[in-house]
């Protein structure tokens, strides 16, 4: 399969599309200043200038609804979350050489989420720094470097780490040390999911080892992403996990997307297929904004890395950004934003499916809590990939108000990710458009 740049695929480009004399001054100023490897979401790109709750507002305050950004899960300037970092950031800002009891508090909550096995938090900044951190771990804890992927994955941007994120496109090498694996669709292979994925996952292995490579880690977000969301079967990540254990490897849920609650189900992604991993990691919706991002381990893999090697990071663990996190947590409990997410997520996706019937190229549509991904397709025949239209289609709903994306690898499938606060009345308003721009 060739690999796809996804960041290039829904972008601007210059000439293609009218623009005022504001937004094309901002665009060269960014192109002069920022230079030419920046991208902007959109074939008319938006200039954002506040946020509230599930609403973005441009500069001629043009509400858009944000069904896309899972950075602010609990909506944009949430008020608890921006309480929060202001109390701190006028009190002290400080890092994890001193003692602070808002590190521990923030470990205390996180880790009463998962299994007693996780017993260590690490933190980070962003998710792709959780990732190369989880990798050097597996290296000392395992003396391998084998690398397990999907096809599509993403799991970051740091050297280490864009080597096993194949979305990044053909022009970010994958790593000799890696091997991809298709991702488990049961949709298009049918059942039997879980042996299929343990099979792959054995066959990776066995490359590598014939390759002289020990295999270090299996590494998934446990939503599939990146591979176009992929929730069914629970479970079926069992066998996988099992197999890369065998082996002397460990198993890494990314969690940086479907973590916090978005499957509504559970807090996070792994847990709906009832494994345990060696190493969570988290970011993006961790501080709701805030650059906060980590990891849970358990006790045995991280033990040899905390011998060996000094771990600090000069903003991770600040107390800015941990006061942050603790708020985010509690909202997430106080507010039941899990029950929402259940609720309205299950309410979302049968809106979406409703309009199947309408819309030929409307092919599988699935999702778990505020998780749903729909294909878009040639309606003369489902198997085909549309890339065309689905672009036009997100393109077509930003025009009209409401802000989505699009993932998988042949880029057809909407991703429909919005805040955790989403109302029926959001679904709603967000159906509407969508069933417009499907026309």
């Amino acid at each position: 399969m060739n690999a796809v740049d996804l960041s290039s695929v829904n972008a601007f480009v210059p000439g293609q599309v009218d623009l005022g004399a504001d937004e094309a001054h901002l665009i060269e100023e960014r192109a002069r200043l920022l230079g030419p490897a920046y991208r902007l979401m959109y074939q008319k790109p938006l200039h954002l200038v506040r946020g509230e709750g599930v609403w973005l507002y441009d500069t001629e305050g043009r509400a858009f609804l944000d069904t896309y950004n899972n950075v602010v899960s609990l909506g944009h300037c949430h008020p608890d979350v921006v309480d929060a970092i202001t109390r701190q950031v006028t009190t002290l800002c400080t890092n994890t050489r001193y003692l602070h009891e808002t590190i521990l508090e923030l470990a205390d909550r996180l880790l009463a989420t998962v299994s007693d096995e996780l017993s260590h938090m690490m933190l980070t900044c962003s998710g792709s720094e959780a990732n190369d951190l989880a990798y050097r771990i597996a290296k000392v804890r395992t003396g391998g470097t084998g690398v397990i992927i999907t096809e599509t994955a993403y799991h970051g941007i740091t050297d280490a780490v864009s080597q096993f994120s194949p979305t990044l496109g053909p022009a970010v090498n994958l790593g000799v040390h890696v091997r991809t694996v298709p991702a488990p669709a049961a949709y298009r292979t049918g059942p039997n999911v879980a042996a299929r994925f343990a099979s792959d996952v054995e066959a990776a292995i066995a490359d590598l080892k014939r390759h002289g490579i020990k295999p270090a880690m299996l590494i998934v977000d446990t939503m599939f992403t990146s591979d176009g969301i992929l929730p069914d079967e629970p479970g079926f990540l069992q066998g996988a996990v099992e197999a890369i254990r065998r082996v002397g490897g460990i198993f890494v849920a990314d969690e940086v997307q479907p973590g916090f609650g978005r499957t509504g189900s559970h807090m996070w992604g792994f847990q709906r297929h009832d494994v345990v991993p060696d190493i969570v990691t988290m970011g993006k919706p961790m501080g709701n904004g805030q650059p906060i991002a980590g990891l849970l381990a358990k006790h045995d893999v991280v033990e040899a890395f905390g011998r060996s090697a000094r771990y600090f990071n000069t903003f991770a663990g600040n107390t800015v950004s941990c006061a942050a996190s603790v708020a985010v947590l509690k909202v997430i409990e106080r507010d039941r934003i899990m029950d929402n997410s259940a609720k309205v997520g299950a309410y979302l996706l049968e809106k979406v499916r409703a309009l199947v019937p309408k819309h030929a190229c409307l092919g599988n549509i699935r999702g778990a809590g505020l998780f749903v991904a729909a294909d878009i397709v040639s309606p003369e025949d489902g198997k085909i990939s549309d890339r065309d239209k689905t672009t036009r289609v997100v393109n077509a709903m930003r025009e009209d108000g409401v802000l989505i994306s699009a993932c998988g690898a042949d880029h057809n499938i909407l991703k429909i990710r919005p805040p955790l606060i989403f109302t029926r009345e959001n679904v709603d308003f967000f159906a509407e458009v969508l069933d417009r721009a499907l026309a």
